[in-house]
């Protein structure tokens, strides 16, 4: 009997690919999208092998997981996942050449869009030169998007010209007409390479022209710091050796006397005055002894 069109499985990954339709275009919840599609692409299972595609059962099974992996791409280019997208495919295809020709184009544009383009080198060639993928409808214009995002811009002429020639898929006509578009990207190759390479090299030479320059101005800022600093020690010396001079004992004797004078002792008391003399001839001898370096004859009445 002939199996029906929507089994258990395809039935409820297209239920999970309309949800995560619904939530990449109306809601832009792309995390939630991503979870349908992988939800989805998990209740189908592995895929079926090539060579099925007559089996309607079949080829609505792997239209709906090519589906879920397009949408899926799409929800982790918006969230900016771009890097995982190629993992990401690969768990559910498990090999580059059973990658469906929809999902194929766009990692292709993805990758070469975001300039990284070597990383689909090895998965695209394996693709179109896997004989079962080279007599799809989508081969011819699949090898020239391979072309023109990967091995153009990565400067892979001679490996572009040997996959043109050796792909028996393409008439005569095409192939030279794809030898050609080679050629005109050689030759347009040639001139920038040179340009970036005298870019290079004047970058270089300037960098290696301010690399003295800038050493020169650090050292001056050196020679200077280093005189501010050794200034300042010698005031900081200066400083402290000539308050080690000072005779801080005489000061606090004076001070103390000061005070017995002005608060402890009545002015107006006749007895208290032959003291109060004697108290400031003391304190005058400190002070002249503080302010004077040179040592001066007590002075006397």
């Amino acid at each position: 009997a002939e199996p029906p069109a929507w089994a258990p499985g395809p039935a409820q990954a297209a239920a999970l690919l309309e949800e995560a339709a619904d939530l990449l275009v109306l809601h832009r919840d792309f995390a939630a999208a991503v979870e349908r599609c992988e939800a989805g692409c998990d209740s189908l299972g592995p895929g079926p092998g090539p060579g099925h595609e007559r089996c309607l059962f079949l080829t609505s099974f792997a239209e709906v997981k090519c589906s879920l992996c397009v949408v899926g791409i799409q929800a982790l280019a918006e969230m900016n996942r771009w890097r995982e997208v190629l993992s990401w495919v690969l768990q559910y295809y498990h090999a580059p050449e059973h990658l469906p020709p929809k999902v194929l184009e766009l990692c292709l544009l993805l990758y070469g869009r975001v300039g990284e383009p070597q990383v689909m080198l090895e998965v695209g060639s394996g693709w179109l030169r896997a004989g079962a993928n080279q007599s799809l409808a989508e081969f011819g214009g699949l090898l020239e998007l391979y072309l023109a995002q990967v091995l153009l811009p990565l400067g892979r002429f001679e490996g572009a010209e040997q996959l043109v020639r050796g792909c028996a898929a393409l008439d005569g006509q095409r192939q030279q007409a794809l030898l050609g578009t080679v050629r005109d990207s050689r030759s347009r190759w040639a001139p920038r390479e040179r340009e970036r390479e005298r870019e290079r090299r004047r970058s270089a030479e300037e960098e290696e022209q301010q690399d003295p320059a800038a050493g020169s101005v650090l050292g001056v800022l050196s020679q200077k710091l280093l005189t501010m600093l050794t200034l300042l020690r010698r005031a900081l010396r200066s400083m402290s050796n000539h308050f080690c001079l000072l005779p801080y004992k005489k000061m606090l004797l004076a001070t103390f006397l000061l005070y017995l004078v002005v608060v402890r002792l009545d002015p107006a008391s006749p007895t208290s005055l032959p003291f109060i003399y004697k108290l400031v001839q003391l304190f005058r001898q400190a002070w002249a002894a503080v302010l004077s370096p040179i040592h001066r004859p007590p002075i006397r009445d």
